[in-house]
């Protein structure tokens, strides 16, 4: 990889505090905000249906005077915002322009397996991938990113990731904010590591095992950000880019929002909060009033989803983050305006019915001791696993049949496990043997796991070409065997 390597074995860790002081001074130095940046939009619509991507390497200035090497999509980091609309048929060329294979997974749209982008559709480097893609799906905050097995980790850390946007006659209807980059903000939230403000790549058994974590947070690209948003009810679609961290999300004066999406697109009814959390993988859309005029942050609580065990490897700070930190700056600007209002229905969904499940599956995400002792003596591959087995690309794991439903049960070991099916949105049917909660609303293709949590799925897109994946999204994890692949015919 092009980025600076830098060792966090446990001693290493315990060693480190000069290196992670000069990063923090860094910071401290150049902690002045700067302005949110937004991703081009391009809509498939006025591209006549065909949009092109590029893999590329690059540098980026994280901060002034500082660059670092990157990956980006027709840039130096992350990709445009890609907007698609229901019914249409869109053509997306992939060409890529790196030294090494990549992939791209429409992360959350339900196309058939030959289209999804992910391990088995390896663009080698100076091909290009086109695909043409069925929109066939509600109104939804997808994203797009790398899947190329043992390597997804690195290559989304550098860069490899963008939004996808669905779009319908039925969201336009309910009149939400939807001016791209005015009242309706995309906001990809990272942590990354940094060095003198030189982004690098965090290695060694902390990595392994609690996946990538770093000292700063970005959106969009963006250290220290600030935002100025007109003062009335904004939307603000938030996807989860990080590697590993779960972010607890709330405004800094305790101003509630509303939820109205979930990864399948828009709820039944908004659901009003104070805080949301989300994992690597997730997505929400929340409503924002900003007519107070009142300047606010939002903010994020520490990240304590680590197992017991690397507690005794590294400081605690170093592990889930130092109290409550900024996320994004909001300066409401202009005089307070009516817009959009907060509607008191979204839209309706068809419920599925459990009792037309015909089977259940149980998928346990593990982390074995013997796993970690290979990773500790310099292996790492097929260190974690589902059901005890790391994963194989020539091995098919579930046979589903098309139009079936089914109960999938999935269960975390040793810390809690973002995990994300392809090709289907599912509900939520209980967690821990209890009804879902409010959090659990909706129609979902990644959700959080530690406790038991049943799922009830509908495979609508066959998977014969090539199988889906089912992993979890701490992308180490899935790096390092937490995977596994089925066929649907």
């Amino acid at each position: 990889m092009m980025l600076t390597r830098r060792s966090f074995l446990a001693g290493a860790a315990l060693a480190g505090g000069t290196a992670f002081a000069a990063s923090s001074s860094w910071r401290g130095a150049a902690a002045e905000p700067r302005e949110l940046r937004i991703p081009e939009l391009i809509d498939a619509r006025s591209q006549g249906q065909s949009i092109s991507l590029k893999a590329q390497a690059g540098r980026t200035s994280f901060f002034p005077g500082r660059e670092s090497r990157t990956l980006g999509y027709n840039g130096s980091y992350l990709g445009p915002t890609l907007r698609v609309h229901r019914g249409d048929d869109v053509e997306i060329a992939v060409t890529n322009a790196l030294g090494e294979e990549t992939s791209v997974h429409w992360h959350g749209l339900l196309i058939p397996g030959e289209l999804d982008g992910g391990p088995h559709q390896m663009i080698r480097p100076g091909a290009t991938w086109r695909p043409v893609l069925p929109i066939r799906q509600p109104a939804a905050t997808l994203w797009y990113h790398s899947h190329v097995h043992g390597r997804t980790a690195e290559q989304v850390y550098a860069g490899l990731a963008g939004l996808l946007l669905v779009t319908d006659d039925d969201e336009k209807a309910l009149g939400l904010p939807s001016e791209y980059g005015v009242d309706d903000l995309p906001l990809v939230l990272q942590d990354r590591q940094f060095e003198s403000g030189r982004l690098i790549l965090p290695e060694g058994m902390m990595t392994l095992m609690h996946g990538r974590r770093g000292d700063t947070l970005l959106v969009n690209g963006t250290a220290n950000p600030v935002t100025r948003v007109p003062r009335r009810l904004v939307r603000l679609r938030l996807v989860i880019g990080s590697n590993a961290r779960i972010y607890d999300l709330a405004f800094g004066d305790n101003r509630s929002f509303h939820w109205i999406a979930s990864e399948g697109g828009l709820l039944e009814r908004p659901i009003e909060l104070r805080s949301l959390s989300l994992a690597p993988g997730e997505r929400a859309e929340i409503l924002v009033d900003f007519a107070d005029g009142r300047p606010v942050v939002l903010e994020t609580g520490p990240d304590t989803n680590a197992p017991m065990m690397m507690g005794m490897l590294a400081r605690a700070s170093d592990l889930i983050g130092h109290g409550w930190e900024p996320v994004l700056r909001f300066e409401p600007q202009g005089g307070a305006a009516t817009g959009a209002r907060v509607p008191e229905r979204l839209v309706a969904h068809e419920r599925l019915d459990a009792s037309r499940a015909v089977g259940r599956r149980r998928f346990a995400m593990t982390m074995g001791m013997g796993g970690m002792m290979r990773g500790m003596m310099g292996g790492g591959m097929g260190m974690h696993g589902i059901n005890g087995r790391a994963y194989d690309m020539e091995r098919i794991d579930e046979e589903v049949r098309l139009g079936d439903v089914e109960i999938w049960e999935v269960s975390g070991e040793m810390m809690a496990h973002p995990f994300h099916i392809h090709g289907v949105h599912f509900e939520v049917l209980s967690r821990n043997g209890a009804p879902p909660g409010p959090r659990d609303q909706g129609l979902r293709d990644t959700v959080v796991a530690q406790e038991p949590v049943e799922l009830l799925v509908r495979f609508t897109q066959p998977a014969v070409a090539a199988p889906f994946m089912y992993h979890c999204h701490i992308l180490e994890h899935e790096d390092n065997g937490m995977m596994g692949q089925f066929v649907v015919r």
